[in-house]
């Protein structure tokens, strides 16, 4: 039982690792594929203090949008963590969520590659509860099994993910730069 456990939370922090950088890709790199595409985004140094402001408003209309994005891009990051931390209460569960998209704005401030701004944080933490709180129902209901459950649908959804980035690097090397 427990070299199955330590099996699933090895498959588990691969699984994170893999979601993380990703994660990376699209936040920081704006799913570029060379430095040299990202200098569309450079020199583009904003902050936004203030909580649904700025951020929401594309063409003079409420975009909500991006804020949905955000929620659900760290819905996996708060299962993740639960799933290699369950008996973590839940606010300990939620700073490293915190942490890492507060890490994601200022980087993007400092190399000047987009906008931070306090509805990103909020949404990603806010994604990260609800990742928390899905581990949590799937606990309910699958008992043991839930950690094999998620891993599986982690697994899944990883390799979706993968074939998509492939079929975008296969796009781009097909049709030339699409910017």
């Amino acid at each position: 039982m427990e070299k199955s456990k330590n099996n699933q939370n090895k498959i588990t922090a691969g699984l994170l690792t893999v979601y993380l950088l990703v994660l990376t890709w699209i936040i920081l790199f704006k799913m570029q594929f060379s430095f040299q595409d990202l200098r569309h985004f450079a020199d583009f140094r904003g902050i936004n203090l203030i909580p649904f402001a700025g951020s929401i408003i594309k063409n003079d209309q409420k975009d909500i949008g991006e804020i949905i994005y955000n929620v659900f891009a760290f819905i996996p990051f708060g299962i993740y963590i639960s799933m290699l931390k369950p008996n973590r209460p839940f606010l300990k569960r939620i700073v490293p969520i915190a942490g890492v998209s507060l890490l994601f704005e200022v980087l993007q401030f400092i190399f000047a590659i987009g906008g931070s701004d306090i509805t990103d944080l909020l949404g990603n933490t806010l994604g990260g509860m609800i990742g928390v709180g899905v581990y949590i129902v799937f606990c309910k209901l699958f008992s043991t099994k839930a950690n094999k459950i998620l891993n599986v649908l982690a697994l899944i959804g990883t390799i979706c993910i993968f074939a998509l980035v492939v079929l975008l690097i296969f796009g781009v090397i097909r049709y030339g730069n699409y910017s």
